[in-house]
């Protein structure tokens, strides 16, 4: 048979029209030579091939020829199942055959460009993507793609699309989720356009893997979720982090910070902290330290995962804010000297 158009496009041979759209915009994008300046000369070959299997497949009469003869008989070595055809086909009498179906495929970029707008989506501002010459001239196929080249006017007529602004939603997140990491699904509604720039709208579900250790302010980016208009490059949806406040902890960093409230006779005597941990285990860490009003007990490796590697924590750090009595009795006073003599 040739040429597979069917796998050129990864789609079955009971593809409907839909599902040949969605598969030609997909690799057209990926392979479009605009986007692959390292592999320039593969990308404009596979870029021609997938434009060339999508106008085979999408054309009933091509389709037909193809599924029927191979690329063979669409290159003029069967005769057609009737005659006559539409654009890209013509047929002709040979001197001594009947009359043979001939297709000449389109410009790649002209297929490109009735998806997405342009010819070049990508930014370039001259050569108009695999192909030079100006977009949308009779002439460019006629004479030759550099016609007018000569003449200074080498660059596409179509400008780039322009990319939307991204669009930021902030993700309220509790400190728990995301010391342990969550998951989290985003419904969200957007339209989105046809081949034909006609719009309709859909709802998908977005989830959203959270890490463990992640902080305020991580951004999370969906390419192009936004609504698909003509000429326009569908805007970025960005999740921000935020985190909401704890009822017992606050973070500093990758540490987590406590306040405990102890008496004076506590800071002065010794004091054993009982804390239940982000993730639910009790912890118990005595202190027979004196504790005075700028102490600061570090517990190594209690605090918050690092990103990087959350098999490494920050430390918990424990304050204290001391209670010390309103007044004291005069015997209180007497008696407290005397402990505290030097």
């Amino acid at each position: 048979m040739g040429v597979d158009y069917y796998k050129i496009l990864q789609v079955d041979k009971n593809a409907k029209d839909d599902d040949l759209k969605k598969a030609y915009r997909k690799l057209a994008m990926k392979w479009h030579p605009d986007k692959n300046p390292n592999n320039k000369k593969e990308a404009e070959a596979k870029f021609k091939q997938i434009s060339e299997a999508y106008e085979v497949l999408s054309d009933p009469q091509k389709r037909a020829i193809y599924d029927q003869y191979g690329e063979e008989g669409l290159k003029g070595q069967v005769p057609p199942p009737d005659a006559g055809g539409p654009g890209g086909a013509t047929f002709f009498q040979t001197g001594d055959g009947p009359n043979v179906f001939r297709f000449n495929p389109r410009d790649a970029n002209d297929i490109f460009s009735e998806f997405f707008g342009s010819s070049s989506p990508f930014g370039r501002m001259g050569g108009g993507g695999a192909r030079g010459g100006m977009r949308g001239s009779p002439f460019g196929s006629m004479f030759g793609d550099d016609i007018f080249s000569s003449f200074g006017e080498g660059r596409p007529m179509n400008q780039a699309p322009r990319k939307a602004p991204p669009i930021e939603n902030t993700l309220p997140c509790s400190l728990e989720e995301l010391y342990k990491g969550t998951t989290k699904k985003m419904k969200i509604s957007r339209e989105i356009a046809d081949a034909s720039g006609k719009t309709l709208p859909v709802e998908e579900i977005l989830t959203i893997d959270i890490k463990p250790g992640w902080k305020k302010g991580t951004k999370i980016t969906f390419p192009e979720k936004g609504n698909e208009q003509p000429n326009v490059v569908p805007a970025d949806l960005v999740f921000i982090i935020d985190e909401k406040p704890h009822s017992r902890f606050t973070r500093e960093g990758n540490d987590l910070v406590v306040m405990l409230k102890i008496s004076l006779a506590e800071a002065l005597t010794g004091y054993t902290v009982h804390l239940t941990t982000l993730d639910g285990r009790s912890l118990m860490i005595p202190i027979t330290n004196v504790i005075h009003p700028n102490y600061e007990e570090v517990v190594p490796k209690e605090g918050m995962p690092i990103p990087k590697d959350p098999s490494k924590r920050g430390n918990l750090r424990i304050k204290f804010n001391i209670k010390f009595p309103a007044r004291l009795t005069a015997e209180q006073k007497s008696g407290i000297k005397k402990l505290l003599a030097p």
